[in-house]
C-alpha cells in the first residue's frame, strides 16, 4: 500500500494520531444451521443483542444532545422504535426456528423488510430504509462479534484520525468532538456536508481519497494534513517531527491571526467590507460570535430536518432561530428558509428523484407546501422581535417565487396577529442568488427585495455543470472560472443599481483568493465560516479596493479558470510576499 494518500484539502491543519477507521456498512453473513437444541440459545442471543444495541442509541442519543440539541438527537428515535418492534423480534424468532443462526435470521427478515419499505408507495417509508440499514449494521456488528466501528466508541483524549467512506449527517451527530482530531472520507468535495462540517469545527480533513477505508485496516498510525490534502500513513520519526514543525508553525500563525478579531475590516484606501458568519447548528451561535463576525450571513436551517422522522412545529423552530438572533445581539442574523432537497433530504415525505439537485427542492418545496413553509415564516417572525432577522428564500429563479413567498409572510404574520403572538413587522426579505437565470435576471427582483446574497456553492455547479459534490468532478469544480466571475460582477452592478445590500455566503467567500476576487467584483458583505473570519480580515487590511477591482478585471479577461487564478495570485502574493498565513491558505 502506497504510505501517502492524496485527497482535496477540506479543512486546514495537521493532526497526528491513531486511525479510526469505521465501516458503516452491513457485514457479510454466513450462513450457518443450527441443532434445535441450540435454538433457544440462538434467540437468547438475539434479545441480548437487541438489548445491547438498544443500550448503544440511548448513548448515541445522550451524546447527541449533548452536541447539538434535543432536536437534532430525536432523529435516532425511529431506530430505538425499530428495536422496540415485538413483531420484528418474532419473525426473526421464526427463523431461527427454522434453525437459522441468530444473525443469518436476522439477516434475510432486515433484507425482506429493506426490500418492502423500498417498493413502498409512501416516500415515508421509503427513507425508513436508512434507519433499517442503521440498525442492521448495529445488530450484525454485535451477533458476529466484529471489532466495534461505531462512531461513539471512540475514547476521549486519543488525538483520533476518523476514517470512513463519507460522513452522513446522522454519523456526524454521533461524533465527539474531544476524542476526534480529524476526519479523511473517500467521498466528498470541498463544499460537501463533511468538508463544511469540519471547516465549521475546526478539524483538519481530508476528502476524496476515494479508496482510504479499502486500503487501511484500522490499527495504523497517521498524519493527517489537512492542509495539503493527504493523508500518510505509518510516517517514520522524521516525517513525523516535519509534519510537527509544520503544525507548530501554523499553530503561531493562527494565534497572530486571532489578535485581528477585533480589528476592523476595512480596505488601505478606507473601504469597509462587513464580514459575517455561516451557522450550520445553534450549537455554533455562541463559538462563531466570538470570532469577530459583525452577525451571521447564512444560518442554515437544514439541521432542524434531515433524517427527522417528523417536520418540526412552529415551537421548536422558533426556540433554535432565538438562540442564534441573542447570541449575536445586535448584530443582523440572516437565515435561509429550507434548503432541503438535493442531498440534503428530511426522513419522509420526499419522492426519489433521477436528478434531485433539478428537482424538487428549497423555495419550490415550500412553495408547494404552504403550511408547513408557514410553520417556519411564523418562527422567524417570532425570533425577529429578539433581534436583528432577516430572511432569505434558496434558489429563487423567478419573481413569482418571490410574490408568492411574500403573500404567505403576510399571512404567518395575519395569523400571529389573530393568535396575540408577539412578532417583528417588516422584516427584510432577500433571495439567494445560485442560478445563471436569477443572476442573469437579477434587475427583475431590484423593486421586490431588500438584498442579495450569492450563494456560489451552487451557482458554480449549475453555472459549470459539475456536480459538486462528486470527487471525481472535484478538479472541474473551478468557483474562479470567469463565467462564475461574470455572474457575480452583473449581480453585484444590479444591487449597486437598486441600492441593495448584497453579499456572498458561499464556500468561496471563506477562501483569500477568492475573497479577494470577490472584493474587487464591487461585493461588500462576506459570509464565511467562523475559523475563516480573522483570515478573511488579514486579506481585507492588507490591499486596497482599487487594487483588488484590478486584479477582479484581470480575471474577468481570462479565458480559463487557471488563467484567471494565475492573475489573481499573482497580484495577491505581490501585496502580502511570502507571508506565511497566505501560504497555507492559497490554492
Amino acid at each position: 500500500m502506497e504510505r501517502a494518500l492524496t485527497g482535496i484539502s477540506a479543512s486546514p491543519g495537521i493532526v497526528v494520531g491513531p486511525v479510526r477507521l469505521l465501516r458503516w456498512e452491513v457485514p457479510d453473513v454466513p450462513h450457518r444451521i443450527v441443532p434445535d437444541d441450540r435454538v433457544p440459545h440462538e434467540i437468547e442471543r438475539l434479545h441480548e443483542a437487541f438489548a445491547r444495541a438498544r443500550d448503544r442509541l440511548q448513548q448515541v442519543v445522550a451524546k447527541a444532545e449533548k452536541h447539538a440539541g434535543p432536536e437534532e438527537a430525536a432523529i435516532f428515535e425511529v431506530q430505538i422504535s425499530i428495536l422496540q418492534d415485538e413483531h420484528l423480534q418474532q419473525q426473526v424468532a421464526e427463523y431461527i426456528r427454522q434453525n437459522l443462526a441468530a444473525e443469518k435470521a436476522f439477516d434475510v427478515v432486515m433484507q425482506e423488510w429493506r426490500q418492502q419499505f423500498g417498493r413502498s408507495q409512501s416516500p415515508m417509508m421509503r427513507e425508513r430504509v436508512r434507519d433499517l440499514t442503521d440498525v442492521q449494521i448495529r445488530v450484525l456488528t454485535i451477533l458476529l462479534d466484529l471489532p466495534d466501528h461505531d462512531p461513539v466508541a471512540v475514547d476521549k483524549g486519543t488525538g483520533a484520525i476518523l476514517v470512513t467512506h463519507d460522513l452522513t449527517p446522522s454519523l456526524t451527530l454521533q461524533l465527539d468532538r474531544d476524542a476526534i482530531a480529524g476526519i479523511a472520507t473517500d467521498e466528498g468535495t470541498r463544499i460537501s456536508h463533511v468538508a463544511i462540517l469540519a471547516r465549521s469545527l475546526g478539524l483538519p480533513a481530508v476528502v476524496g481519497l476515494r479508496e482510504a477505508t479499502e486500503r487501511l485496516r484500522g490499527d495504523e498510525f497517521a498524519v493527517l494534513d489537512g492542509t495539503s490534502g493527504m493523508l500518510v500513513v505509518n510516517p517514520s520519526e522524521a516525517e513525523v517531527e516535519a509534519f510537527r514543525r509544520r503544525a507548530a508553525v501554523e499553530k503561531e500563525t493562527e494565534a497572530e491571526l486571532q489578535k485581528l478579531v477585533d480589528a476592523e475590516p476595512i480596505t488601505t484606501n478606507g473601504v469597509r467590507i462587513t464580514i459575517r458568519a455561516n451557522v450550520d447548528l445553534p450549537d455554533e451561535a455562541e463559538q462563531a460570535a466570538r470570532s469577530g463576525a459583525e452577525g451571521v450571513g447564512l444560518m442554515r436551517t437544514e439541521f432542524l430536518v434531515v433524517g427527522r422522522a417528523a417536520m418540526p412545529d412552529e415551537e421548536e423552530q422558533y426556540r433554535a432561530y432565538r438562540r442564534v438572533v441573542e447570541a449575536f445581539y445586535p448584530h443582523p442574523v440572516v437565515i435561509r428558509t429550507y434548503d432541503v432537497g438535493g442531498d440534503k433530504l428530511p426522513t419522509g415525505g420526499f419522492p426519489h428523484e433521477p436528478n434531485p439537485f433539478l428537482g424538487w427542492r428549497a423555495i419550490r418545496m415550500c412553495l408547494d407546501q404552504p403550511d408547513l413553509f408557514k410553520d417556519q415564516l411564523r418562527a422567524l417572525l417570532r425570533a425577529g422581535v429578539h433581534g436583528d432577522v432577516r430572511i432569505m428564500l434558496p434558489l429563487v429563479v423567478t419573481l413569482d417565487e418571490v410574490t408568492a413567498a411574500r403573500t404567505l409572510l403576510t399571512e404567518a404574520a395575519a395569523e400571529l396577529s389573530e393568535r396575540g403572538v408577539p412578532f417583528a413587522r417588516d422584516v427584510p426579505l432577500g433571495v439567494m442568488v445560485e442560478t445563471p437565470a436569477a443572476a442573469l435576471l437579477a434587475h427583475t427582483f431590484g423593486n421586490d427585495v431588500s438584498f442579495f446574497s450569492i450563494g456560489t456553492n451552487d451557482l458554480v455547479q449549475y453555472t459549470l455543470a459539475v456536480d459538486r459534490g462528486n470527487a471525481n468532478l472535484a478538479s472541474r469544480f473551478t468557483p474562479l472560472h470567469p463565467a462564475v466571475l461574470w455572474l457575480v460582477r452583473r449581480t453585484a452592478d444590479i444591487a449597486e443599481q437598486f441600492d441593495l445590500d448584497i453579499s456572498v455566503c458561499g464556500e468561496m467567500a471563506s477562501h483569500p483568493l477568492m475573497a479577494f476576487a470577490l472584493i474587487g467584483l464591487g461585493v461588500r458583505q462576506l459570509s464565511v465560516s467562523p475559523r475563516a473570519v480573522p483570515l478573511v480580515k488579514r486579506i481585507i487590511r492588507g490591499i486596497s479596493s482599487s487594487f483588488a477591482a484590478e486584479a477582479a478585471n484581470a480575471a474577468l479577461s481570462a479565458r480559463t479558470a487557471a488563467e484567471a487564478e494565475r492573475e489573481l495570485r499573482y497580484r495577491l502574493l505581490a501585496a502580502f510576499g511570502d507571508a506565511p498565513f497566505l501560504r497555507e491558505h492559497l490554492l
